[in-house]
Formats: structure tokens, sequence, C-alpha cells
């Protein structure tokens, strides 16, 4: 059955509140119609888990997703072992959002991040499998496994039902997205535009095992800095823009920013920056440029963007906001924009 983004929003929150309060906006999320709301594990400042399994015990019906824990930092058993677990809390309504992690964080903690697309591979046939209740020996590049299984004694042993979808940016990984993944979690900090080329490459390697890109579904996180004043409101998502420009040059160059304004901004940029460093920095990067790969404005201009990305082939946006989080809930309720 094909995918559709008709009524569909989702939640997509950070490290900047506190769990708590991030719980009380999955609430709102869930009262005011959102699909899902998605915990993302960035830097080393917060873990995925806990909080989605905080956000799905004082909820009902909004699924709760990984957007996205890494392929490298959890042996594939553990990862496959948490995520049944958090199916135990939320049946149903978990999504395991995998990704191959970036630079120089990798680096600094010893992972080595080579063949990302051949790990990713491996890592999503073994963890779904596990989750199938199979059990599972099995000897890739990357992950070795010999006769495991999740070995629950008291409980429920029937196939647990988290859909697994692929964290990609790069078109290799999203065309692996579009032959092995559930659905293929869509980054931000790109344009609209770029979604054509992610379109191409998920339908490549959909095709390759008969499938069709309709089939896939296509989640994006947009970041939203929803204001009425909307100087406020681009000046935030400047800011991390500019973070990003210098920490994720592998996004912006994607999303179309200029090389010149990337390399300017790496000169300034360490990581991780000091508020100083992004302080000056922000002063190079134009709103032309924050416009083109964030929902930035009043809340009529951030509604206009994100149908701009789901015309351009998302079904469902992924709110990432700055600012305001209940505003921007309720300019959106109901999947209205």
């Amino acid at each position: 059955m094909a995918v559709t983004s008709e009524g569909r929003v989702g939640l997509y929150l950070q490290d900047n509140h506190t769990i708590r309060e991030g719980m009380a906006y999955a609430i709102l999320a869930e009262e005011r119609g959102f699909e899902a709301v998605w915990q993302a594990e960035s830097r080393l400042a917060r873990e995925a888990t806990v909080p989605m399994a905080a956000f799905a015990a004082v909820t009902e019906r909004i699924k709760v997703g990984a957007g996205v824990v890494n392929t490298w930092t959890r042996n594939v058993g553990l990862l496959a072992a948490t995520f049944s677990t958090l199916d135990d809390l939320a049946p149903g309504r978990v999504i395991l959002g995998l990704g191959a992690w970036w630079e120089p964080l990798a680096s600094k903690v010893g992972v080595d991040l080579r063949k990302p697309v051949q790990a990713m591979r491996e890592v999503v046939e073994v963890t779904r499998r596990l989750l199938a209740m199979e059990r599972v020996t099995y000897e890739g590049t990357f992950v070795h496994v010999t006769d495991i299984e999740i070995d629950i004694m008291h409980g429920d042993r029937s196939p647990k039902q988290v859909p697994i979808y692929v964290g990609a940016t790069g078109m290799k990984m999203m065309e692996l997205a579009g032959e092995i993944g559930d659905g293929v979690v869509l980054n931000y900090m790109v344009s609209p535009t770029y979604n054509a080329q992610a379109m191409a490459a998920l339908a490549a390697g959909a095709a390759r095992v008969g499938r069709r890109i309709e089939d896939i579904d296509r989640p994006q996180l947009i970041v939203c800095s929803l204001d009425t004043d909307r100087s406020r409101a681009l000046d935030r998502a400047r800011e991390l823009l500019t973070q990003y420009l210098g920490q994720q040059p592998h996004l912006m160059k994607a999303s179309g920013v200029s090389q010149d304004l990337i390399d300017e901004i790496g000169r300034v940029l360490t990581w991780p920056a000091t508020p100083a460093q992004v302080e000056r920095a922000m002063g190079l990067v134009p709103d032309d440029v924050v416009q083109l790969i964030t929902a930035s404005g009043t809340p009529d201009e951030c509604r206009a963007k994100v149908r701009e990305y789901v015309e351009a082939g998302c079904t469902c946006p992924i709110l990432y906001p700055l600012g305001d989080v209940p505003a921007t809930i309720e300019a959106f309720a109901g999947g209205t924009f």
C-alpha cells in the first residue's frame, strides 16, 4: 500500500530541553494529533533510548522513534534487546532509526567509520532477524554473532513489530534505504531541491528488490524556527545552522551551500565550538542561506516551507522546533500545513 503524507506530522527533540519538558511536549503533541515524537542521539549530550522510554510511558498512541541511533556503539545483540524492551513498554509504537554517525566525533571516541553502507546493511539484517525472534548466526565484515536470540524467558516471545528506518544523507546510503529499509529518515539542514536526488536514489534502491518508492515511508527532519518576530526566528535558526556549517560540512554541501561559505565558517569554528566562535561565525551566514535549508520565520512562512519538503517527496515532516515548542506544535496541530 502506498505511503501518503496526508495529515502526518512529527516532533523532533534533541537536548535543548530537560527530559521532563520533553515528556510534556510528547503529551501535547499526542493531544494535537502528531503522529510521532522522535528523539535525537547527537553529540555526547543525550542518549536516545532513555528519553524515548520516558515519552512512551506518558503517552498512549503517539509513536516514539529514534532519530537516529548509530550502528557502531551498541553491539547488535544489545541494540535489538534495547528496542525489544522499548516495544514491551509501548507495543507497536516504537521505531528504530539507524544512522552512520559523523566525524569528527566518531574518531574522537575510537570508531573507524569505514564502509558505513556495508555496516548498515549488516546491522539492519541481523537486528531485524533478532526482533523477529529468530536464533541468529551471522559472519559479516562488521557483525559477528553466533547462535544468539532475544532470550525472553518470562513474557511475550512473539515477533516484535519494530520497523527499521535508515537515516541517510549520501546517495549510496539512500539507495540502501530504498533496498532494505522499512523507511528512510531524511536529514535536516538540506534544501527541498536536495530531495529530488534523494528520491531518485531511493527509487533505484527499491527497484533492485522489486519495490516502489511509494512503498517506502519518507519522514524528514526539518528545522522549524517559528516566531511572530521574523528576525528573532531567523537568528535562532542561524545560530544552529552556523554550528552545522562548521561541524557537519557534508550536510551543508549536500544542501547546496557554497563551498566558499563552508570553508570560511570552518576557519572560525572548532569542535566543540565555543559560544564566542559561534557568535562570530553567525555574522557570515546570510538570511537566504537560513531560509534555503530551514523552515524559519512567521507561522505562515514555516508552514509554506514545510509544504515544499512534502511536495519534494517527504511523507511526514518531523519538526525540530527552535524557540517556543508548544507554539510550534499548535501551528501544525492535526498535520495542517
